[in-house]
């Protein structure tokens, strides 16, 4: 297990690092100088080429890549072509939104899809477990964004129970923030949860065809009892890696979730820095956004090794 870890841990390390070649080559390749944009049409070509020394952009490309992953790995983003602060300060209280969304979303998902995925299974020749079924189906259609604005025209507009945006700190009122994630969560999660429902009917439906759970049966144990005890763990494995996925899915999703609920998360701060051209900003962003879908897929290879001894 040891050795597995390591050889994981190198596969990701060198994950990232293609990564970052890659967004950054790609952040280079879009049209525009950052000095320009930043002065405007009518700045002198001496203002420019100052404001590029101060930049760095007048190096050789391989000097400012160097130069920014070695700044990535003592925690230093650069500093913001637009407003000239630190750009990881802002990625850091950004980030406590996105994860918090996400991981709430994800909660969510799967408290609506074991119990529902398993239900849908073990009562797939029940008029009742076949509704489930089609209306998980009907669920995968609906993108997150468009089950949020549905949200909020039912439940901001309509009954005025939540707020339709905006964003309060737990450390000022928790009922607050608490309220301002409600949809935000719902938005994500209920279009994830069906998606991940369809996989976990799926995974019990073939474990409840095994001969050891039919065994399991006929040793007295009852059809609850026997999923139970030795059923859920084995579908639980091809599930973990749906999970990953999902998740990886639900942490691009919420940059669009968290512009229609106006939370100041990663994704509000990518789309402000693409609208104002921030390159380097947005090249921060991007990294993080990569480097936590390369983490959880390593996470995701660990928890397999572990729910499945076969692999050990």
């Amino acid at each position: 297990m040891t050795l597995y870890l390591l050889k994981r841990l190198a596969v990701l390390i060198v994950s990232a690092a293609v990564a970052a070649v890659a967004v950054f080559a790609f952040m280079a390749l879009l049209p525009g100088d950052p000095a320009e944009i930043a002065l405007g049409v009518n700045a002198t070509p001496d203002a420019v080429a100052a404001l590029r020394r101060q930049f760095g952009t007048d190096r050789p490309p391989a000097a400012q890549f160097l130069d920014w992953v070695g700044g990535l790995a003592h925690g230093d983003f650069g500093v913001s072509y637009v407003t000239s602060a630190p750009i990881g300060p802002q990625i850091g209280e950004r980030l406590g939104v996105t994860a918090v969304l996400v991981l709430g979303g994800m909660v969510l998902a799967l408290a609506v899809a074991v119990p529902l995925g398993t239900y849908a299974a073990v009562h797939h020749r029940n008029p009742l477990g076949a509704a489930v079924s089609a209306v998980s189906q009907l669920g995968i259609a609906v993108p997150a964004f468009l089950a949020g604005i549905l949200l909020v025209f039912v439940f901001a507009v309509k009954a005025q129970a939540l707020p339709s945006g905006g964003y309060v700190p737990i450390a000022d009122s928790p009922q607050e923030w608490l309220r301002s994630l409600l949809l935000p969560w719902l938005s994500l999660g209920l279009v994830q949860g069906a998606v991940l429902t369809r996989y976990v009917r799926s995974a019990v439906l073939d474990v409840m065809r095994e001969d050891y759970l039919r065994t399991a049966r006929a040793k007295g144990r009852g059809s609850t009892g026997a999923l139970w005890r030795h059923g859920l763990r084995n579908a639980s494995i091809p599930v973990v890696t749906v999970l990953g996925l999902q998740l990886a899915t639900l942490l691009i999703g919420a940059v669009v979730v968290e512009r229609v609920f106006v939370l100041p998360g990663l994704g509000d701060l990518l789309l402000n820095g693409v609208a104002g051209r921030d390159l380097l900003l947005v090249q921060g962003v991007v990294m993080v956004l990569v480097a936590a879908v390369l983490l959880i897929n390593f996470v995701v290879d660990v928890a397999y090794r572990l729910l499945d001894p076969r692999l050990r």
